[in-house]
């Protein structure tokens, strides 16, 4: 390039030479050819012969100083007419990689990205179009006319505005065909989730600039985006490309694999539905977890969205409030203060406990069960669901204890699960409490709690008294837990035996049945605080381990504010029930009950043979 100009400069020098020579020897030959006359004299004007050969030179030195200037732009400062040069026609164009899919544990696509088209227009080549055409195109766009003109002539940019985006294939074909000037179309990726609502809460969504919003895409965002990669480009006036100056390849994302499995999800979704709907609730929210891994194998939340149309994106259906939402658990809560006693043999299941005249004062204030029990061992403390009994247990504790145990099993702090948004519910200190205090907190009241953190402290009954970190994401096989011992194994399976008399006649939540499993459950009804005061809105939730002698889920379920029935155990049971039933069965997990029939006749429930 720069030879080329220097040939350029030698050549002209040599032109403007020629012809400077060239003119003054016509000028002298025609001086010669023209015959002698006598010259006016009022036209002579002298003109010294020094003058020609100054002006003469001045034009020479600045051809020279010209061309000296711009040996040394050529040679000496290049950068800099490099530099000015890429400011007004070099620009770098961002290449975005293809992002990864979501998978659940079963490989089956829970979210991916498929190619889409915008549509732009450029308002002003735009001014004298003809309306047929964009009636038309208003018309591909499915969008009134009206509609798409105020688009274009109220653009914040005088040269560019979207008039719709993520559009598919056809369309975008379609608005080719019109062949509009001023109308173009550009290239994009659109998230898509087949699972639509049901996945909602977990897989979350992408924006229009395909970056996670919420749930996993945006949780993994970093990994499912990959790395971008870059053009540089050579653009002339019209803003076409006319040269590649160098490219960088964009890695494609990688993908994600969920521990949720998606059939288990949907058997999760749709009961809660339906129960959302029977007792026409607030809300609900169902988790199903693995006690093995501390995988979650579904989380389902109503009411919920789809990803897949943005106009049902609002914040009280994308708050994932089996994270978000804090709850007072109530009956749920208390076998954690009689397990933390049993494990310091305090009492044992046959322990007896005066819960009459069904009241109980402590300093100023009154507690009470629902019934007068009497005399209660500590068994049935558990599956009657005693506040009193709970109570006179936990006071035999020392607060700073109490709390303790309540630290360990993950109360008051937010649960590692990897997951935005979860919350750490409250936990006053126990050097803090009062009596009453520890009594209520013992049957769950004056705490709050996620449901995922109950899901967690559960595990530790489910367990050998130690307590796993759940997560959403699945775990290697070979991947080995380490969790926090909190009970004592024999106090863990002594409680699961309490637990089972829960959902048996006579228990709190005789409703729960799951035909050929055990189950090992509680029951939870709590008033809600509304502007410092309680008010009769109750959350209803049951907590179940299935199959109670050889655990293997924990199903978790709470009912926000039913208008029909109150209880947890005639609330949130049914959904229990048909969750783990589903769950169960779909993961083929090997009965421990079963119903056996003989001879036309009906034996009761036998242990199965392992």
């Amino acid at each position: 390039m720069k030879l080329r100009f220097l040939d350029a400069l030698e050549r002209f020098l040599l032109m403007v030479w020629e012809i400077i020579i060239g003119a003054i020897m016509r000028d002298r030959q025609a001086k010669k050819a023209e015959p002698e006359r006598e010259a006016d004299p009022l036209i002579i004007i002298p003109i010294p012969k020094y003058r020609t050969y100054v002006a003469f030179g001045l034009i020479v030195l600045m051809f020279v100083i010209l061309a000296c200037r711009a040996f040394y732009l050529q040679y000496v400062t290049t950068d800099f007419l490099q530099n000015q040069g890429e400011q007004r026609f070099a620009r770098t164009i961002s290449i975005e990689g293809t992002r990864g899919e979501i998978l659940d544990r079963n490989g089956v696509v829970l979210a991916s990205s498929q190619p889409c088209r915008s549509i732009w227009a450029d308002p002003s080549f735009l001014k004298d179009v003809d309306p047929e055409k964009m009636k038309a195109l208003a018309r591909i766009l499915n969008m009134k006319y009206t509609t798409l003109m105020k688009k274009i002539r109220q653009s914040s940019s005088p040269n560019f505005t979207y008039l719709a985006r993520s559009q598919d294939l056809d369309t975008a074909e379609a608005v080719r065909q019109l062949a509009i000037p001023g109308i173009g179309i550009s290239p994009e990726m659109r998230r898509q989730y087949p699972d639509g609502p049901a996945m909602a809460h977990i897989v979350g969504y992408t924006g229009w600039d395909d970056r996670g919003q919420e749930g996993v895409e945006l949780a993994r965002d970093r990994v499912l985006s990959g790395q971008r990669g870059a053009r540089r480009v050579i653009r002339d006036r019209h803003g076409r490309i006319v040269d590649d100056v160098w490219a960088k390849e964009a890695l494609p994302g990688q993908d994600v694999s969920l521990a949720i499995d998606s059939r288990v999800q949907f058997i999760a979704y749709e009961a809660l539905k339906r129960a959302i709907d029977k007792t026409q609730a607030k809300a609900g929210a169902v988790v199903v977890a693995d006690v093995n891994t501390g995988e979650i194998i579904a989380l389902a939340n109503a009411p919920t969205y789809d990803p897949n149309d943005r106009s049902t994106v609002r914040f009280e259906r994308v708050r994932n409030r089996v994270l978000t939402d804090q709850f007072e658990p109530g009956s749920t809560m208390k076998p954690f203060a009689i397990a933390k006693a049993l494990d310091m043999g305090i009492v044992d299941p046959l322990t007896t406990i005066q819960t009459a005249p069904g009241k109980l004062t402590i300093g100023d204030r009154t507690i009470g069960d629902t019934h007068d029990y009497g005399l209660l061992t500590v068994a049935e403390i558990v599956s009657k669901s005693s506040n009193i009994g709970t109570a006179k247990i936990a006071l035999e504790i020392s607060p700073q204890t109490l709390y303790d145990t309540y630290s360990e099993l993950g109360f008051g702090k937010a649960p590692h699960i990897g997951f935005p948004g979860a919350t750490s519910g409250r936990l006053r200190p126990g050097k803090s409490w009062r009596p009453v205090e520890q009594a209520t907190i013992s049957y769950g009241h004056g705490v709050t709690v996620s449901l995922m953190q109950m899901v967690r402290a559960y595990t530790a009954l489910a367990r050998n008294g130690d307590v796993i970190d759940l997560t959403l994401f699945k775990r290697d096989a070979n991947e080995k837990l380490q969790g926090t011992q909190v009970f004592k194994p024999e106090t863990a399976r002594r409680m699961r035996a309490m637990m089972m008399a829960t959902v048996k006649k006579g228990g709190t939540a005789s409703n729960v049945n799951v035909a050929g499993y055990s189950v090992a459950g509680k029951t939870g009804t709590a008033n809600k605080v509304k502007n410092g005061q309680y008010t009769r809105d109750v959350v209803a939730s049951f907590v179940g381990i299935v199959p109670a002698t050889q655990p293997r889920f924990i199903v978790a379920v709470m009912v926000d504010e039913p208008k029909k029935g109150r209880y947890g155990g005639l609330v949130a049971a049914p959904v229990f029930n048909e969750v783990a039933q589903g769950a169960l069965r779909t993961l083929m997990v090997s009965p421990d009950e079963r119903n056996v029939v003989a001879g036309g006749g009906l034996l009761s429930k036998v242990k199965a043979r392992q």
